[in-house]
Order: C-alpha cells, then sequence, then structure tokens
C-alpha cells in the first residue's frame, strides 16, 4: 500500500480502517509515520544507535499484537507510553536503574532537576491520559473538541449537537472529574 495515498486519512480513520478489515496494511502505514519518532523515544531512553534500532523493530510487533487484543483510541499518544515503557524495561533488564540512567548523562545538578520536572510532566499526562478514559463519554469528547483539536463552543455544538449551555457544563465538569482522578493517580 502506497504511504502517500493514505496522507491525508487521519491516525483514527487508521486504525478504524484496521479494526474493520484486521489489514495490517493499515498498521503499517501508521507506524510508518511515527518511526522517526519512536527511534527518538528510544535515543533518548537507551543512548545508543543499534539497541534504539533493535528496539523500535521490537515496538512494532509489539504494538501490532497489542493491536489485535485491543481497541485504541489516541494512537500517537498510545505509541510513545508503549516506547517509553519498553525502553524503561530495556534499561531495567540491563541492570541500570533509571536514577543511574539519568545521573550519568545528566551530571549538572540544575539539569538533573529539570530532567526530575520532565519526568514528572511526563507521568502527569500519563495519568491523564488513562484517566481520560473513566469520564463520561459527554465530557471527554467535549474537553477533546475544545481543549486538543481548539474547537469553538459552536464548532463543538455542530459535532456533538449539544447546545452551548450542555457544552459548558460537560466542560466544566469534565474538567473537575478529570482534576480528581488525576490527583488520585498521582498519590
Amino acid at each position: 500500500m502506497n504511504q502517500k495515498g493514505f496522507d491525508h486519512i487521519t491516525d483514527s480513520q487508521l486504525l478504524e480502517k484496521f479494526y474493520e478489515s484486521r489489514d495490517n496494511q493499515f498498521l503499517g502505514i501508521l507506524l510508518q509515520r511515527y518511526t522517526l519518532l519512536l527511534f527518538g523515544v528510544c535515543m533518548k531512553y537507551l543512548k545508543h544507535e543499534e539497541k534504539a534500532k533493535d528496539a523500535v523493530q521490537q515496538i512494532f510487533l509489539k504494538v501490532i499484537g497489542e493491536l489485535q487484543r485491543y481497541k485504541v483510541e489516541y494512537f500517537k499518544s498510545w505509541l510513545y507510553m508503549v516506547a517509553r515503557n519498553h525502553c524503561f524495561m530495556n534499561l531495567r533488564s540491563a541492570g541500570i536503574h533509571f536514577s543511574e540512567a539519568v545521573d550519568e548523562s545528566f551530571p549538572i545538578a540544575s539539569e538533573e532537576t529539570d530532567w526530575q520536572h520532565h519526568l514528572d510532566k511526563d507521568r502527569l499526562l500519563t495519568a491523564m491520559e488513562f484517566s481520560m478514559d473513566e469520564l463520561k463519554a459527554e465530557q471527554k469528547s467535549c474537553l477533546i473538541l475544545f481543549y486538543l483539536e481548539k474547537k469553538s463552543y459552536a464548532e463543538i455544538s455542530k459535532v456533538t449537537g449539544f447546545s452551548i449551555l450542555q457544552i459548558k457544563s460537560y466542560i466544566q465538569n469534565g474538567k473537575r472529574n478529570l482534576k480528581l482522578l488525576v490527583e488520585k493517580k498521582m498519590q
């Protein structure tokens, strides 16, 4: 299948085509889109080109297997988490504690603080992503449309059929519920 013929199709649409047909070529297109991202994530954690290339191939196989069994909605963020977790497991199995890897790579104290900040932020984003799935469908869709897709209330109303008052309520309640869920996961 030619990648160029699918440039206009979103990740979600490609996933739907895969789930409908179970044709791995759609997964191939998705993975091809994110090969450089995967390689970058693997280099960031493994710091070795050949190990990173091997890890990308292993992640491809894992992703294909996982998507056969589970339905994923936000492919890019899910793929990033799979890659990051794969790298963490590789580091652990090599006997490298993550804090040791950070200390070797970032010897300056201020840089270590920055690294910790990034890890904390990554943990927060992961908690947010998983918490989104626990929200009511209306709240989740309104939050995604408003904050991630930057749609106005009027645009959200056209997409969802909700009134402006409903949208405001779903966003307000969704934010509050998301905050509570994330705080619970971060404890």
